[in-house]
């Protein structure tokens, strides 16, 4: 009897993996943003980080295999 993964399953499962571990890396990357704010310095390099790691879960969506869901992080 073969072994099947249901990719959606999978997709899922990864998306709340992504989520579970991005979580510390966007509230340090907030706080970063208010002290860049509060001196006036440039916060476009803390916006486009953040922005990646919110398109993390999405990038799941267009994999196929189990090893592609698994390179997007």
């Amino acid at each position: 009897m073969a072994i099947f993964v249901n990719i959606d399953k999978a997709k899922e499962v990864w998306k709340d993996k992504i989520r579970v571990a991005r979580k510390p890396a966007l509230e340090k990357l907030d706080v970063d943003f208010v002290k860049a704010q509060e001196t006036s310095s440039d916060t476009s390099s803390i916006v486009t980080d953040k922005q990646t790691l919110r398109d993390l879960p999405s990038q799941v969506d267009s994999a196929t295999t189990t090893d592609e869901i698994k390179a997007v992080w």
